[in-house]
Parts: C-alpha cells; structure tokens; sequence
C-alpha cells in the first residue's frame, strides 16, 4: 500500500525578534521509500507575527494554512497533535537551507527546506517504455451505466490492421491509476507493453475516483470493481479492431478475485489470468499474510501471537455484523479491552491507544474491507468455466503461492475444469519482480517492474488459447 503525507492540517506560527527571516517559499522533498512528495512553505511576515500556507503539490493541494510553530535562534519546530506530526529543523545560515527531520506516528523522514525549487529524484525503471510506440495507444473513455460513472483508461493495440485477441487488466487493492502505479513502479504499462508487442491488445483503466474516472473510490467495494470489469467488456465489443469471442482478463492481487467474479457471471469472458490471485478465504488470507510479514522483519513471537488474536477477533467482528455502526462499536469494545489486558503490546509506529484504536476502526469498517473479509474465492471459481492460468512469485509475502495456488488448482478441478495452469515461478515477490527478500520494502529498491519471464508465459499462453 502507498503510504502518503498527511496534508489536511494548519498551523499557527510564532517567531522571535532575533531569529533570521524565513519569509519567502522553502521547498522540499518528502521521501517515503519509494514515494516522493514535494512540499511547499509560503511564509510571510506579518508585525510581529509570521503566517504561512503549505501546497502539496503531488497531492494536488494548495493554500492549506499553517498554525503553531515555534522558530527560535534559527531553530524551527513545528508540532500538530491531533495527527501526530512533528518538524524539527535548523536553519544553516551559510547554505540558507533548513535542515530537519519530519516526524509521524513514530517513523521519521529526513526534510530539508530550500529557498531553491528541488526536483524530485528519478526512479531508474528500464523496462518503462518510452514513446514513440511501435503500436497504437489511444486514450479512452466508457461507461458503467449500472453506476453512471465514467472510467478513463489506455488502449493499446497492434500496429497492424486485424482483428485481436484482448485483455483487461485489473488493479489490486488501494487506490490505482491505470498502470497500477506503486513503489516508483508502473507494472501494468510495462505488462501492457509486453503483450501489444506480441499481438494482444490491451485495456487499462483508472480504479474508480482515480486519475481521470469519476465516482467514489472510497464508497467502493470488490464487487463494484467487478461491475467496473464488466463495462470495459461491454466497450471492448464495440471496437472492431477486437475479437469479440477472444477478450480474457488479467487480474493482479485483488485483481485476482475480481477476475474470476466477472468470469463467473459472463459468458462473454474467454479466459482469465491470475496473477497472484485468492486461492483462500480473505481474512484466512490477511492472517497468513500478517504473520509471514510479521516475521520476516523480526517481530517476536509473543507479539506475533497477541497480533494474531486481535485479527482474528476483529475479522470475525466484522463478517459477523452488517451494519457499519454496529461494527465500530463492537470494535471499539474489544480494542479497548484487549489492549488494557495487554498494555505492553507494541503498537505500529509509535501512535498512542486511542489513535491505534480509531486507525483499525476506520479500516475494518469501511465498505471495501467490510466486503472483501467476507470473500470466499471457492465457490466463485468453481462456476469459472474458462481457461484459466495461475500464476504466483515463490517469494510473494502478501498472496502466498502454496497456499493460494493449491486453492485455486483444486477449486477449478472439482467442477471439471480441465484447461488450467498453475506455475509458481521462483524468486519473483507479489509484484513478480525477481527479488532476494520478497519484503514490501524491497519493491522501490529494485530496477526490475516485471519479470520478463513471467511476462512471456502469460503472453505465450494467452496466444496459444486464443489461436483456436
């Protein structure tokens, strides 16, 4: 998941007589592993006072006004309680840069300030195609009716006359634009590249709310991506450089269970890919997945064992109940019990009890979450009637292979469903980069966006599918 500058704050500034004048915009680049966010200060001088906005630029917001701070003898701090935010730095007169740290909920981020506009720094992507193309790329725009929302994508198509086989692709969890953009990385541009280059056309689109496509992302759960699905379909169709009877689907993570929902209700769907999808039940996913990460950063297993507890406990709070109000207060109950029978218990970042208590709230409850814990991939690919090829990273910690891959091999087998390959591919992580660790952390270090081995078995097995 991407991990963001919280910007909905402000601050009130104070100064003293005998400190050097910080009016002006001090620029500076937030670094969060992979992701980059430029942060701008407008200060300026008021009497005695100091008064000041913040833009984040990446996140599209300006002018947010900024309340208490404190810049004495060259030295600034800034503090917001409520979001647990602290800035301390130190103003080098000789370089007029402001040296500091920015602090949240425990984790700490280098920031300097300059004068001077910083750029952000190049991530080095090699795969990443540049234009010119050697095939058509066209910006489109269709409807999901159902929902009256309009989604923007990317379509890519050979640079030939004919009639092509196509994929959809489709995102994993969190809000994703068309190329799936995480970690510095743009894996569904690169795939999508891959598979024109080798006669397959390609739909990509921004998730709802994201990018250019309107709706509420937010408000939106697994099945509506499905319906989402469903209207790049629909659009397909109509095009007439497609094969109507050759349109398959490519899911990544979430994606993964999206793919065989869509596929289960539609007959218009030839095959499905997935890639690291579900092969178990979700919150049986999330278990396996908190403990695998758990222990490969070094969490003991004391904690690790209460962590478990309380997920469990939550999960099952929130499959058992329907309505949202509900929910938040049986959560509530059991967290604050919980945590008072274990006030030792290490909570993530450093964040106090009440806001650990508000953050798993808010999460557990939301529309995707409360939908997606109650997802059982079995039933679903078992009225999954297409080809289906199953692919996982030996060293993926988020969807683990043995697991999901089993799952899915023996859900499919039951019903008859006899054109299935399932490959675990080795050393490749839940991004299917080649990799050492498979740790999330991992992802924004490496070069590799996607392996090209695995980019040729799925585009191999698409094209001999379709050839029929």
């Amino acid at each position: 998941m991407k991990q963001f500058l919280i910007i909905t704050f402000s601050f009130l500034l104070s100064l003293s007589a005998k400190s050097q004048n910080i009016t002006g915009q001090w620029n500076g680049v937030l670094k969060i592993q992979a992701i980059q966010l430029r942060v701008v200060f407008h200060i300026s001088k008021s009497d005695t006072q100091y008064t000041a906005t913040m833009d984040s630029p990446d996140q599209g917001a300006k002018g947010i006004p900024v309340d208490k701070v404190e810049f004495i003898d060259n030295k600034l701090a800034l503090k917001l309680n409520a979001i647990n935010i602290q800035f301390e730095g130190v103003l080098n007169t000789e370089t007029n840069i402001i040296e500091g740290t920015f602090k949240q909920n425990g984790m700490s981020f280098p920031l300097n300030l300059s004068k001077e506009i910083i750029e952000k720094e190049a991530n080095i992507r090699p795969q990443e195609p540049k234009e010119p193309f050697p095939y058509i790329s066209e910006n489109i725009i269709f409807e999901n009716s159902k929902d009256q929302i309009k989604l923007a994508g990317t379509l890519t198509l050979p640079n030939k006359e004919g009639n092509f086989p196509a994929a959809i692709l489709i995102s994993g969890s969190g809000p994703q634009n068309r190329n799936e953009e995480v970690f510095g990385h743009k894996p569904f541009l690169v795939l999508s590249d891959y598979l024109t280059k080798n006669g397959i056309a390609v739909l990509r689109f921004d998730d709802r709310g994201i990018g250019e496509s309107t709706g509420d992302f937010k408000a939106a759960t697994s099945l509506d991506f499905a319906k989402d699905v469903e209207s790049a379909i629909t659009y397909l169709k109509t095009r007439k450089e497609i094969n109507p009877n050759k349109i398959g689907l490519i899911g990544h993570s979430e994606g993964g269970i999206i793919a065989p929902m869509v596929a289960s209700e539609s007959k218009d769907v030839d095959y499905i890919v997935l890639l690291a999808g579900l092969g178990i039940p979700a919150d049986e996913l999330l278990m396996l997945q908190g403990e695998l990460l758990g222990k490969a950063y070094g969490i003991n297993d004391s904690v690790l064992k209460i962590s478990k507890t309380i997920s469990n406990e939550t999960y099952n709070i929130v499959k058992q109940n329907d309505q949202t109000e509900m929910i938040k207060q049986k959560l509530s109950e059991y967290l604050n019990t919980v945590l008072s029978e274990n006030p030792n218990f290490p909570l993530p970042g450093g964040i106090d009890k009440e806001a650990y208590i508000t953050l798993q709230i808010e999460t557990l409850s939301s529309p995707w979450m409360s939908y997606f814990l109650k997802i059982n991939p079995e039933p679903i690919l078992k009225k999954v009637k297409c080809p289906v090829l199953a692919l996982n990273g030996e060293k993926d910690l988020q969807v683990p292979p043995q697991e999901n891959l089993n799952g899915i091999k023996v859900s499919l087998e039951e019903v008859g469903n006899k054109n299935i390959t399932i490959k675990e591919l080795p050393d490749l992580n839940h991004l299917f980069q080649e990799c050492k660790t498979g740790l999330p952390l991992e992802y924004s270090t490496l070069e590799q966006t996607f392996s090209p081995d695995a980019m040729k078995i799925v585009a191999e097995w698409i094209l001999n599918i379709t050839k029929k």
